[in-house]
């Protein structure tokens, strides 16, 4: 017999696993197996190397993130500002101590793992904006004052992860951070002159923050034409992959674009340009499906949490999600410059993988506590 707690709660682990949220498991299951699929069309036939790493990766990450699923929702809640500001001093060691790749400072070296502190705020802002808005009364949840809180807690991660250079991964933290503050109540009439703000420092930074490869990012989103075989190359060769690929593409392991070697970064930034080419626009739809329904299940775990925490950290995740999509479809059709996001899930790469399953493990204890109240607990 299972037992359970007089609030019906969920004890014991049998009990706990039968709870989970298998629906947004077999979601994030069927996007990691899309990913092993098109890495075997990658590598051209192969299951050596990305394809297999890629499938071992996730069932290793999948196996930890329903483990620690199991833990108390609360934990999350205790842990939210340690997490911010423990990040935040890896942000400020990248500045002093960080290890250079490719022109960019965004790593710590130590020693026989090397760590990306940029990606676990992606999860830190989210955790501590929520544990803000947990701790506030609700009528001072959209007013100006206390609104200043939680814009230093976004900007002071963004200024440091602009100075890596990473204008990806600070615009992801920019907007999950404001999207949160408006799910908790910010009011419109602070949001239109921020937005007018934020427009007139974009400006600022292009003049006077970018490095110069990003302003090139960004003259080529502007006149994709200008430099079709230099900053333009990327997108001008994934727009002729999508499209020359019609309604059912060209066919697995056929495309044109990839299987020559035209197509660069098709791995990882541009390997939705290989699903379009290779399954064409109905393939597409299917994949953007899969994550239109991951986002849907993630925002009803939200709508269901009791708890402000649990709210606004579920559709903190959530927000997340969308934003890799989003940010990383557009680039590639040339919506957007060329900022180098992932397709999450599917590009290969253990650090992005890591940060949305971490995600989703809060997601998942979310939703299995969700009858849990706020009550006070040693660390909560």
């Amino acid at each position: 017999m299972t037992m359970m707690s007089s609030a019906g709660r969920p004890r014991g682990v049998s009990e706990k696993l039968s709870r989970l949220n298998w629906t947004i498991i077999t979601l994030l299951c069927a996007l990691a197996v899309t990913g092993v699929i098109m890495h075997f069309s990658v590598a051209e036939g192969s299951w050596a190397g990305r394809p297999l790493a890629h499938g071992s990766r996730f069932a290793l990450v999948l196996g930890a993130v329903i483990a620690i699923s199991l833990l108390d929702a609360r934990v999350w809640l205790a842990i939210a500002y340690p997490v911010y500001f423990g990040t935040l001093l890896l942000l400020v060691g990248v500045e002093f101590f960080g290890e250079t790749r490719m022109g960019a400072t965004r790593w710590l070296d130590l020693g026989p793992v090397s760590l990306q502190p940029s990606e676990i705020m992606k999860i830190g802002i989210v955790l501590a904006l929520a544990r803000y808005f947990q701790n506030l009364e609700p009528r001072h949840a959209g007013t100006l004052l206390w609104s200043i809180p939680p814009l230093l807690m976004i900007g002071a991660p963004v200024a440091l992860v602009m100075k890596q250079p990473d204008l990806g991964t600070a615009l992801m933290i920019t907007f999950a951070g404001v999207g949160i503050m408006f799910l908790a109540g910010l009011r419109w009439r602070y949001i239109i002159p921020a937005a007018g703000a934020a427009i007139g420092g974009a400006v600022a930074a292009y003049f006077f923050v970018l490095h110069q490869y990003q302003r090139d990012r960004i003259n080529t989103f502007i006149n994709p034409d200008a430099d079709p075989l230099g900053t333009g190359y990327h997108v001008s060769q994934s727009k002729i992959a999508i499209g020359s690929a019609g309604l059912f593409g060209k066919g697995y392991l056929q495309g044109s674009q990839s299987q020559l070697d035209f197509l660069p970064e098709k791995h990882t930034d541009f390997i939705f340009t290989m699903i379009g080419e290779e399954f064409g626009l109905m393939g597409a739809i299917a994949v953007l499906g899969l994550y239109f329904a991951l986002f849907l299940l993630t925002m009803a775990v939200a709508m269901r949490a009791r708890t402000m925490f649990g709210r606004l950290a579920a559709a903190g995740i959530a927000v997340t999600l969308g934003l890799y999509v989003i940010i990383n479809t557009s680039m590639v059709i040339g919506l957007m410059p060329v900022v180098g996001i992932p397709l999450p899930l599917i590009s290969f790469g253990g650090t992005a993988m890591l940060t949305l399953m971490a995600g989703y493990a809060i997601v998942l204890s979310i939703d299995l506590h969700r009858d849990q109240a706020a009550t006070r607990g040693l660390l909560w």
